[in-house]
């Protein structure tokens, strides 16, 4: 029969991190918040904690498990905060990943050891401001000169990617012309502090305001050849490849948001009074938590399968999608509902639910919006 339960080992993770979560993170991230200010003592408690190198082989400094147990870590996180889950997220699925993937060993001996432990965070530059969902219109450019790639042209809305501690960027950039005619898009690893890529100030954002987001631009910049991270011509397809594996993080982020509007739901129903009773004896109240809960059931089994197809080297970009899909569908309806039945207080930021709540939106944007992820599983049906 099918048994759903987590072994011994994933169990004692999920644990670790929750009580981490709750202990760590649950008392002082409404603060920095606030503040919007990047939590580096949490990062760095989560870097010690080997969270970064989750899904990374030992020999780099990793901690040799795999993508379902940062998938399992990142829900636990998002329970408390989807800002502190955010930046593990892009810092392994976005930062460590591709190195990981298609690197060389001497670019996984150099950048993958630091961003393993948290010490360092990697971004991975994709987007463009005249370009999200269409990433193959990418116009950063690359040309070789000499021993040099020059790199010129920017990128928008980049997580990770203006820390004090980021190390590296890995940037799409055009390279040159296919033989069909179309665009030769490369991935190219650019260190922070190189001459010509300058980092602008971070964005004021709705939600995630505990991560880190800028805009890029490369202005000649000049990095070494041997920067090309896998084979010239195929950054389209490596990325492709990573966002897949990032839509499964990115649903049990959204997993864990819509399951914590529910732990915030339960203790606020069994102690807010109206009318003579606590709200949580009242059936409107009670149905809406029970949908908030068959929600966060149907998401969570959705990315547990996408993750077991990864993990057995089976197709799962339908499932990534649909588990994608489904889950931020679901972290969103609870954080209205959650905010709903707090009231006013759902309102106020110094309560966990509005956080939830201007998180929740960017779940549906980023790492491929929901109409991409239609898209997608429409395809693997075979539609036209």
């Amino acid at each position: 029969m099918i048994d759903f339960r987590l072994d011994d080992e994933y169990e004692a993770l999920r644990k670790t991190v929750h009580d981490f979560a709750q202990s760590e993170v649950k008392p002082v991230i409404g603060d920095f918040y606030i503040r919007e200010e990047f939590p580096y003592e949490i990062v760095a408690k989560m870097g010690e904690m080997g969270l970064f190198g989750l899904p990374v082989a030992e020999e780099y400094g990793g901690m040799g498990g795999d993508y379902f147990a940062l998938c399992l870590a990142l829900e636990e996180l998002a329970r408390v905060d989807s800002s502190v889950a955010v930046t593990v997220e892009a810092g392994v699925s976005l930062g460590a990943m591709p190195i990981y993937r298609f690197g060389t060993e001497e670019q996984k001996r150099r950048w993958l050891p630091s961003l393993c432990t948290g010490e360092a965070l990697g971004a991975f530059g994709l987007t463009e401001p005249g370009g999200g969902s269409d990433a193959g219109a990418t116009k950063t450019r690359a040309t070789v000169d000499g021993d040099s790639w020059v790199i010129n042209g920017s990128k928008s809305f980049i997580t990770n990617s203006g820390t004090d501690i980021t190390s590296v960027v890995t940037v799409t950039a055009v390279t040159g012309t296919k033989p069909d005619g179309g665009k030769e898009i490369s991935a190219i690893l650019v260190p922070s502090g190189t001459s010509g890529f300058t980092v602008a100030p971070k964005y004021s954002k709705v939600g995630w305001n505990c991560s880190d987001t800028h805009e890029l631009a490369f202005d000649d910049c000049r990095v070494p050849v041997e920067n090309l991270l896998g084979e010239r011509g195929r950054g389209y397809a490596q990325f492709l490849r990573i966002l897949d594996e990032g839509r499964v993080a990115i649903a049990a982020l959204s997993v864990g948001l819509a399951q914590g509007c529910v732990d915030e739901c339960l203790q606020y129903v069994g102690e807010r009074e109206a009318f003579g009773n606590k709200i949580g004896a009242y059936q409107a109240i009670q149905f809406k938590i029970a949908d908030m809960e068959a929600r966060v059931h149907s998401a969570r089994l959705a990315y547990y399968q996408a993750a077991a197809k990864m993990l057995r080297g089976e197709p799962f970009k339908k499932e990534a999608a649909i588990a994608k899909l489904a889950s931020s569908n679901a972290a969103m309806d609870n954080a209205r509902d959650a905010t709903q039945i707090f009231g006013g207080y759902g309102f106020m930021n110094e309560f966990p639910v509005g956080r939830f709540y201007r998180d929740a939106k960017i779940l549906e944007v980023g790492e491929g919006t929901s109409e991409v992820q239609r898209m997608l599983i429409a395809r693997e049906l075979g539609l036209p």
